[in-house]
């Protein structure tokens, strides 16, 4: 089953949404699923090195994101947001997050058994 989600909030922006999704993709993965995950919005920041966790926070979502890539999951991130959106714009992204586009965007949601949106 090819599940995809759709990452659209800032990292930490002061809720646990983001970092339920990243813990059903793992879910997903370890149950033997296909994940992919595109970031849009300013949840592109979650796959940049720049990008740490606040002080009061205690969980690293990029290194979540990170750990998520090494078990299989594919990552896209918006090209257009990488230079528009969050907080570290124009920054360099990690290894494992590729550059993307809305028709890409649309070819995963054609060809995926589920979406969901974070």
């Amino acid at each position: 089953m090819k599940t995809l989600i759709i990452f659209n909030r800032p990292p930490y922006d002061g809720t646990d949404v983001t970092w339920n999704g990243l813990r059903l993709a793992a879910k997903l993965l370890e149950a033997g699923h296909e994940v992919r995950l595109f970031l849009m919005n300013d949840s592109v920041d979650m796959a940049r090195d720049v990008c740490r966790p606040p002080e009061e926070y205690d969980q690293d979502l990029s290194q979540m994101l990170k750990q998520l890539i090494t078990g299989g999951a594919a990552v896209k991130v918006c090209g257009t947001c990488m230079a528009r959106c969050g907080i570290h714009k124009n920054q360099p992204y990690f290894e494992g997050a590729a550059s993307s586009t809305m028709p890409e965007l649309a070819s995963w949601v054609v060809d995926s058994d589920r979406v969901i949106s974070f």
